[in-house]
């Protein structure tokens, strides 16, 4: 009993430390600034249309549940992180769009099971740290027959190598954790829905940033606004050798994946896995 009770103490501790990091910096900002039509390409592949039940999952400030919802869906966006809903909600007015916002953690969602039509996460469900728990809820809460669509950074692309060169300067996850751009493996993804779902299908494509003029302007946005990017940093503030190395490390990624020579601003690709699936019917 005692260890059970231990292992409720320290997931519950996580979360909290989880929706911190997520509420430093301006998360809201970032994905308007540069992955704006990430939400709409999700809602597309998904099918939604007016009527449906929409379930957004680690939706943010509503970078999918906006679009959904302007389709006619009933939309339930939910987040671990409610400090995020603020300007969702004052986006979601601006377009009018009618969204219902929910605080949740995706490893325990608070619906029933088959609630909703179509069940949707926007490099969102990524970040739970227990992937079959978070995959079992999305199965769950979908209706027998419904569609999942997910959309995921990639290991090897430019935001999974940028988790991948932060790594070697965070503090060591936390037993059972699973790295996030493992959700843009497709092999990884098949394994955690099984054959619990049909029809499911994968693809890969990018989206092109060209927000940044050179490497260090994208660092210090970064630094700024992406809460794992803060939470690293601060993890290691008292070591400036450190701090400077990690400086250099985030800089030398970005002039990597330049594809802007002679432009005069940055040019990058960010590549993503895009996975839709329906839910099994069963007996």
């Amino acid at each position: 009993m005692t260890e059970v009770l231990d292992a409720v103490e320290a997931d519950r501790a996580l979360k909290a430390r989880l929706r911190a990091m997520w509420a430093l910096g301006d998360y809201p900002q970032l994905a308007a600034d540069l992955i704006g039509g990430l939400g709409r390409a999700l809602v597309e592949a998904s099918g939604t249309r007016a009527g449906d039940r929409v379930l957004d999952v680690a939706a943010g400030a509503g970078n999918a549940a906006i679009p959904a919802a302007l389709t006619g869906a009933t939309v339930v966006a939910s987040d671990l992180t409610p400090e995020l809903f603020e300007a969702g909600r004052r986006r979601a007015a601006e377009r009018g769009a009618a969204v219902t916002w929910r605080e949740a953690d995706a490893e325990a969602l608070p619906f029933a099971a088959g609630e909703f039509d179509r069940v949707l996460s926007c490099v969102g469900v990524m970040f739970a740290p227990h992937h079959q728990a978070s995959a079992d809820e999305l199965v769950r809460v979908c209706r027998p027959g419904g569609t999942i669509s997910l959309l995921s950074w990639t290991p090897g692309g430019f935001i999974g190598q940028m988790f991948a060169a932060m790594k070697p300067y965070a503090p060591p996850p936390p037993p059972g954790a699973q790295p996030p751009p493992l959700w843009g493996d497709a092999e990884h993804v098949r394994g955690l829905l099984g054959d619990r779902v049909t029809d499911l299908e994968v693809r890969t494509a990018s989206v092109r940033v060209d927000h940044f003029a050179e490497p260090a302007a994208f660092r210090e946005y970064f630094k700024a606004r992406y809460g794992p990017t803060i939470a690293v940093y601060r993890a290691i503030a008292a070591d400036p050798e450190r701090v400077a190395a990690l400086d250099r490390d985030l800089a030398a990624l970005a002039a990597r994946h330049d594809r802007g020579a002679g432009t005069g601003r940055m040019v990058l690709d960010w590549e993503y896995l895009l996975v839709t699936a329906r839910r099994a019917t069963g007996d």
